[in-house]
């Protein structure tokens, strides 16, 4: 679009000094006008008020809840918490539009929020941003009940406008040459999508009006009715209206900014004086008038002076510009202002009768009898012909004279379009005259071009309807509207063909037939390959928004929204479908869009139709929804999400969590609160997501294998160990505090607790069997769990003391063994980083405080890991399981994803050989009676996820003790036996102490066609129980010997060995082999420290 060809008329910095007297009656600076703003609105963002459509209401606690939250993190940006306020569902704008309330006020902020500084482009950028939040505000309030669609179309086009204005005028600073064609396009873009929403609400959102007024049978009732009843007259009315509409908004603009408009003259500038001053000297000349009434330069086929024309000439072209606005009475008035009332009687007969074929100007009209009482003796339709047909003349004979804005004006009464063509290069004029309309905001030449051509042949088109019904109504119609058929049949659409003035008014309008398309799409085409159509404005007809406005005119909104998503699609050859692509203006606009015409349409959406607007707006509005995602405006992500089919509702915000799983608090709570506020929390609808199936996704992909990038095999071991971190963090999406705005907020606040309490308790038990490694460093994974838990889960146990929820309870004790187990594994760890500095010391040179502080260090762990081992009431991690009972077989299965590791912590790649060996291995761990008698099948495969990882599947039959009734031993059954063979490395017929690392591990009831039902957690909780409780022991076992070698007696060791062998706690067959040799080996190396203390 050429947006450096604004035409000096316009930029008011440009204004000649003729036209500055001319339109102005008086002298401007050069200096230009800025747009001056009344109000003093804070930014958008920080309004805070929600609009129900008559009252401002104060925003509801989410804000606090949010504020409070952000208080808690630490080394946020001050300035981004300040400028990117979050935005809430209950935020509404404070002031109103003109004919539509509160958006005035948004965008006052808006303005006062481009500040002038030397980096243009912030400045340039900080409108266009705003309207992204604008938009989402406006439309959660029309998605909430608080306003009307219709109404919502009139906002979006208010809002475009007001972002225009901001960008284009915002400023009163200069820019340089590439930073102000920038804004110009900007500002260019938004008032060519205000345009577009102007017109989609003349469509579809003004309504019906009911013509239902007692008056005698007039030619213009006899029109209204015609256009009120005939879909296409009506349709074509619709755009003479929006394209009308549009020029007018272009000249409240032009007074806005310059301070005055087209059309303001000093009286009687339209007196010929120099003409009269000349007649006065005597002076004879055969090309110059010798009368000055209205009617002498075409009686005597002579001139005015120079001066006189020119300045008729400036007269005309303002009112051929009121004429194209629909601003028939303020050009009648300019004309008699000026001092030519002959002029505004010749424009506006019948006593200034509107004679507009609306309903609404019927109603304005009221009782005026004018019109009734010229036709009451002449006949319906013979004054209105004679007018016609008179003007027509006038348009043909004046522009023999070169008069080309009057004969304009003239021909703009009767239709002729051959006459005003000439002068529409612009898109809106053109179709004006072809359906009669518009002019658009002088901003651009271009644009101007375009506007005038569109007005001008709806104007036209729908007038030579209006006459042709008038002229049924007369008599002989029948045989007179054969004849007007045959003329069309002849020479369809073109205006060169030929007219004779001898066809009288009574032919009318058979003279200007010839000069119009017999259909809509006719007319459109005529602008991009019309005979006498500006190259302009067929350029211009190439324009996105022209040509989303040309097919809305159609009515083929199937092929509005494939144009739209052809213009913003990924190439083919662009594998992320998460990427937005396009013109983000584009995007917004098409995403809202689509939620417009859905909602104003629903009714009329079958078929073929509904499946379009559904599939393709919903691509649409996934695309916008990224995009505002990539923006960081995650907070308004969720309005356009809630509005996506279920699938895609539930992969975006998955998507989004995922990403953004190491952000801050502030940008992860936004995320939350989007998809709180606008989701329900639980299914209602199978077509719409939900955030339960959202999170269920979230917590799911997290326990899956994340492929990555390694330098050598230790960093594939150590890699898969820190993902416990990633897994440990979506924890975090269930611990936030639901908006107290949401139905049911105590009840969703619960339900995410407990959901976080049972996810906890799985990673739990995978983080404990990837801990078991001897080294200071503690698993970051269970300690970040922990801190996302520990005070919401403090909270939620006082709120159970009267829950009868028995698995609420067992979860939670669950979690308290798990918390009392870290801590231990935490003192542990501790002591041992104590230990391992203070063996890099000689011993003689560690100071009496450092040993003091390794010996305090053991006795602690010492009491920490007794404490957990000597529980009375319930030992350590016990299932206590409702028992599952069935008639019918049951199965076990175990699910786990491991690597495995060597003695040296490197990773041993998988291939087929290793894999059937690790299966026969798992077998022969069992034994071939429990193979037979349990049905016992094993599978091992490389992972399909990461070739460094392996899958293994395990199921038997249940029998009882062993997924039927109690389960008393609590050690895992025979599929927790055999899984902690090869977690501690002592699988027979193996490679000697490779372990398996766990990445996953489930377990499951299953029916014999090997459909799962149920988690078995007693399997899960009873293999940790073999694996973790030993541990413990003999980590206990190593403090002592080192408080024994440090000459310290612990007091407890007789009691760890008795707990050991006592029958009552069953822990001695939770040890291996190995494990009970290591046992061995420390004891024997404790009582041997033991004998040489006691002999000193």
């Amino acid at each position: 679009m050429a947006m450096d060809t604004n035409p000096s008329y316009f930029d008011p910095q440009d204004l000649s000094t003729r036209q500055q007297f001319r339109r102005y009656g008086k002298r401007h600076s050069s200096s230009g006008a800025s747009i001056q703003h009344d109000n003093s609105a804070s930014k958008l963002s920080e309004t805070g008020l929600l609009y129900d459509g008559q009252n401002i209401h104060s925003p509801t606690n989410a804000a606090l809840v949010l504020e409070n939250i952000k208080q808690e993190v630490e080394g946020l940006d001050a300035d981004y918490l300040e400028e990117k306020t979050p935005y809430s569902s209950r935020r509404r704008l404070s002031a109103d539009i003109p004919g539509v309330p509160g958006v005035d006020a948004g965008f006052d902020s808006v303005r006062h929020s481009l500040k002038a500084c030397k980096q243009e482009d912030d400045s340039m950028a900080d409108g266009a941003e705003t309207i992204f939040t604008l938009f989402a505000s406006l439309l959660d309030s029309a998605l909430q009940g608080l306003m009307p669609i219709p109404d919502l179309i009139l906002r979006f086009e208010n809002a475009c406008r007001n972002v225009s204005e901001s960008i284009r005028y915002g400023l009163n600073i200069r820019h340089r040459v590439v930073e102000d064609k920038l804004m110009r396009q900007k500002a260019q873009l938004l008032l060519d999508e205000a345009a577009t929403w102007s017109l989609l609400w003349f469509l579809y959102g003004k309504g019906n009006i009911s013509l239902t007024l007692d008056v005698s049978e007039t030619s213009h009732v006899v029109a209204c009715e015609f256009v009120a009843e005939d879909h296409t007259a009506q349709l074509c009315l619709r755009i003479v209206q929006w394209l009308e509409g549009l020029a007018s908004k272009a000249l409240d603009l032009e007074a806005k900014v310059r301070g005055s408009h087209v059309g303001s003259y000093l009286p009687s500038s339209g007196v010929w004086h120099h003409t009269q001053r000349y007649l006065k000297k005597g002076t004879s000349d055969m090309n110059i008038v010798h009368h000055l009434d209205f009617d002498a330069p075409t009686r005597e086929n002579a001139n005015l002076l120079p001066d006189d024309k020119k300045q008729d000439e400036s007269l005309l072209e303002d009112a051929w510009t009121l004429l194209r606005a629909g601003r028939i009475e303020e050009a009648c008035g300019l004309c008699r202002s000026a001092g030519q009332p002959w002029r505004a009687a010749s424009l506006c007969p019948f006593g200034g009768l509107n004679q507009f074929p609306s309903v609404e100007a019927l109603v304005k009209n009221g009782k005026n009898r004018t019109l009734q009482a010229v036709e009451f003796e002449s006949g319906i339709g013979h004054q209105w012909h004679l007018w016609k047909w008179a003007s027509y003349c006038a348009s043909e004979k004046i522009a023999e004279l070169g008069g080309k804005y009057e004969a304009a004006v003239y021909a703009a009464q009767c239709s002729n379009l051959k006459r005003m063509l000439p002068l529409c290069t612009d898109w809106e004029g053109e179709q004006w005259v072809f359906w009669k309309t518009l002019d658009l905001v002088r901003n651009n030449a271009g644009e101007q071009w375009v506007v005038s051509a569109c007005w001008a042949m709806a104007r036209s088109w729908l007038d030579v309807q209006v006459d042709l019904e008038v002229t049924r109504s007369l008599p002989g119609a029948v045989n007179q509207l054969k004849t007007f058929g045959d003329v069309i049949d002849g020479s369809p659409g073109h205006v060169d063909g030929s007219f004779e003035l001898s066809n009288g008014h009574e032919n009318w309008p058979i003279q200007i037939l010839n000069q119009q398309p017999r259909q809509l799409s006719s007319l459109l085409q005529k602008l991009h390959s019309g005979e006498m159509i500006h190259e302009t404005v067929t350029r211009q007809c190439k324009e996105q928004q022209r040509q989303i406005q040309m097919t809305l005119m159609l009515g083929d909104i199937p092929s509005v929204l494939d144009l739209i998503w052809s213009w913003i699609a990924p190439s083919d050859d662009d594998g992320n479908v998460f990427r937005p692509h396009g013109d983000p203006q584009m995007i917004r606009f098409g995403a809202h869009l689509v939620l417009v015409l859905r909602y104003l349409l629903a009714e009329e959406m079958k078929g073929a139709f509904r499946d379009k607007i559904l599939s393709v707006g919903d691509h649409i509005l996934h695309m916008y929804a990224l995009f505002l995602f990539s923006k960081e405006h995650e907070e308004l992500v969720g309005i356009y999400a809630s509005q996506l089919a279920r699938h895609r509702c539930i992969d975006l915000f998955v998507h989004m969590m995922e990403l953004r799983l190491n952000s801050s608090i502030h940008v992860k709570y936004k995320i939350f609160l989007s998809a709180m506020e606008y989701l329900p929390f639980s299914s209602m609808d199978d077509s719409k997501g939900n955030f339960e199936d959202i999170i269920e996704r979230v917590l799911l992909r997290s326990r899956e294998i994340k492929v990555g990038k390694y330098d050598n095999l230790s960093d594939i071991a150590e890699q898969h160990r820190l993902q416990s971190l990633q897994k440990a963090k979506v924890l975090q999406w269930l611990c936030f505090t639901p908006p107290s705005t949401i139905t049911n907020v105590k009840d969703v606040s619960k339900k995410l607790l407990l959901r976080a309490l049972v996810h906890s308790n799985i990673l739990f038990r995978e983080f404990a069997l990837i801990s078991m490694w001897r080294v200071p460093a503690m698993p970051i994974g269970a300690h970040t769990a922990l801190g996302f838990l520990a005070e919401p889960l403090k909270q939620l146990a006082e709120t159970l003391e009267s829950s009868e929820d028995y698995n609420v309870f067992e979860d939670l004790r669950e979690f308290q063994d798990w918390r009392e187990y870290y801590s231990c594994d935490a003192t542990y760890r501790n002591w041992l980083k104590i230990e391992l500095e203070s063996a890099e010391v000689p011993v003689s040179e560690l100071s009496v405080e450092e040993k003091e502080r390794a010996i305090s260090a053991a006795k602690e762990t010492l009491h920490v890991s007794l404490s957990l081992l000597e529980r009375k009431e319930t030992s350590w991690l016990t299932s206590i399981d409702q028992i599952y009972e069935s008639a019918e077989p049951v199965f076990l299965e175990l699910h786990a994803t491991a690597m495995l590791c060597l003695p040296s912590g490197e990773c041993l790649c998988p291939d087929a050989t290793v894999c059937t060996t690790l299966m026969s291995a798992l077998y022969s761990s069992a034994g071939d009676e429990v193979v037979l008698n349990r049905q016992l099948m094993v599978n091992v495969s490389i992972s399909s996820r990461d070739n460094y990882c392996i899958d293994v599947v395990l199921r038997c039959l249940a029998i009882a003790g062993d997924g039927l009734g109690p389960h008393d031993l609590n050690d895992g059954g025979i599929l927790g036996t055999i899984m902690a063979a090869g977690f501690k490395g002592e699988l027979p017929r193996f490679q000697a102490r490779v372990t398996m690392e766990i990445s996953r591990l489930d377990a499951w009831y299953s029916d014999k066609n090997g459909n799962l039902e149920c988690p078995a957690t007693y399997i899960v909780k009873g293999l940790c129980r073999r694996c973790c409780l030993p541990e413990v022991i003999l980590r206990c076992m190593q403090v002592s010997v080192s408080l024994m070698g440090s000459g310290v007696l612990p007091d407890c060791h007789d009691t760890l060995i008795e707990l050991v062998g006592s029958p009552e706690t069953h822990f001695l067959h939770l040890f291996s082999q190995q494990q009970l040799q290591e046992f061995l080996l420390l004891e024997r190396e404790y009582s041997i420290c033991k004998m040489e203390l006691t002999d000193e």
